[in-house]
């Protein structure tokens, strides 16, 4: 079995890739699908300091972390990982305005509220199964689009009821499950 890639081998590989470019001025930087596959982040990530969008899909990730410094990061990507929650990312929460973490194991939504600016999230397949725990993307202020099918929560409901609950709930959608919303005048 071998070891598992760090945030250190994906930097050299990506810096392999692209030669003569400097990873701190990239603005998109993709560590998906990496052999063997990333199950930690950390510290090393603080070297992407122009990265608006950052790809960590399809690795073996349990936690979120190591991205605090990054102060531009607009887009994170983390789906087909192994997270259960969104502590780690208190440290982007004036920057990022989406966030891509379908297909992980997400059961409680404790801690998204430090995302003030994000309007995209990307949550199908996860574990959510109550109610209570989707009222808490009432605390993100400009949230307009939501993917969330593939949730126990969706899955246990018909697809016009849980449209309008939903809904309901976050009035301020414009976008659900890839469907635009459209609000009773």
């Amino acid at each position: 079995m071998s070891k598992p890639t760090t945030i250190k081998d994906a930097i050299k590989k990506w810096e392999e890739k692209h030669p003569g470019e400097n990873i701190g001025d990239a603005q998109e930087v993709g560590f998906q699908f990496q052999f063997p596959p990333i199950e930690k982040m950390d510290n090393s990530l603080a070297a992407l300091t122009s990265c608006t969008k950052l790809s960590l899909s399809t690795n073996m990730i349990e936690k979120i972390a190591g991205i605090s410094s990054l102060k531009s990061l607009k887009i994170l990507s983390l789906s087909r990982n192994y997270i259960k929650n969104f502590s780690g990312l208190e440290g982007v929460g004036d920057c990022l305005e989406q966030l891509w973490i379908s297909y992980n194991f997400i059961e409680k939504v404790k801690g998204i509220n430090v995302l003030r600016r994000l309007k995209v999230l990307y949550m199908s397949n996860n574990l959510v199964k109550e109610w209570g725990e989707f009222n808490k993307l009432q605390d993100l202020p400009v949230l307009e689009e939501l993917l969330f099918v593939g949730n126990p929560l969706y899955d246990n409901m018909e697809e016009s009821n849980w449209k309008i609950e939903a809904t309901k709930r976050l009035p301020n959608l414009k976008k659900l499950d890839g469907e635009p919303v459209f609000h009773d005048e």
